[in-house]
């Protein structure tokens, strides 16, 4: 039975005891914390234990990211309210006394944008983009879709959070952990986009574009050269994913 008016948080995890203590102790006020662990092998889990969180299993099988058991996850919280938090990012006091204040209104909506601060190389970013991710919602009806880099999909109106609320990203993204990761994530990008025809013009407008795009309109320059590194970033990532998406149909016509 869902509780009305109350929040859930849900978190997650696969060894990530790096920065989960951190993360927990800035939710621990909420009503309810769910851990949905993919059977962790670190101390993540008696990290959860200490801080009393409800916590369920999804098994790892075969999945490189954490979307496959989001859904599930999701539904594994008892309060009408949920509000996504990976295990590396902290609920700020404000943005949770935002989000309390505005699910005891009438005209709220069903889900919310949150902007998030990360890191770049040691610093948070000074961009204008704030990354905003969808993670307050409720529970009933959300389904996540099991790709990287996708948002849920929720049952009625979604509005974007004032930016001053922002949830902090600890993770320090450096290029040595951006390349580890650019594999898994391009192959699952070019599954999520295998119906649309990209073609060989498309590595120069569209890397171009995200380029500009992370750069310029969304204000990477503030950064320096950290964020002109993070735009070539950006840009390199589109052309992994449209060259792989190239690669598969050359293949499947053989």
């Amino acid at each position: 039975m869902e509780i009305a008016n109350k929040i859930s948080v849900v978190i997650n995890t696969y060894n990530a005891e790096e920065h989960l203590a951190e993360a927990l102790d800035a939710v621990k006020d909420f009503d309810e914390i769910v851990i949905c662990d993919m059977e962790s092998t670190d101390s993540t889990l008696s990290i959860a234990e200490r801080y009393g969180c409800k916590i369920v299993t999804f098994p790892k099988q075969n999945h490189k990211s954490a979307e496959p058991a989001r859904t599930f996850a999701i539904q594994s919280a008892t309060s009408k309210w949920v509000l996504v938090v990976d295990s590396d990012e902290i609920i700020t006091p404000e943005l949770k006394e935002y989000l309390y204040s505005i699910i005891s209104k009438k005209d709220c909506p069903a889900g919310l944008y949150i902007a998030r601060r990360n890191k770049f190389i040691g610093e948070y970013s000074k961009d204008w983009s704030n990354d905003y991710q969808l993670r307050f919602f409720i529970k009933e009806g959300t389904v996540w879709p099991p790709y990287v880099h996708t948002f849920p999909t929720v049952q009625g109106r979604v509005e974007y959070a004032p930016s001053k609320y922002k949830m902090l990203h600890l993770a320090d993204e450096s290029i040595q952990r951006w390349v580890s990761k650019m594999n898994e994530y391009t192959d699952n990008e070019s599954i999520k986009k295998a119906n649309r025809n990209y073609g060989i013009f498309t590595l120069f407008w569209r890397p171009a574009w995200q380029f500009i795009r992370s750069y310029i309109i969304r204000g990477g320059f503030r950064s320096g050269k950290r964020g002109f590194m993070s735009a070539v970033l950006s840009a390199n990532y589109q052309v992994i994913v449209i060259l792989k998406m190239i690669e598969k149909r050359m293949r499947t016509k053989k």
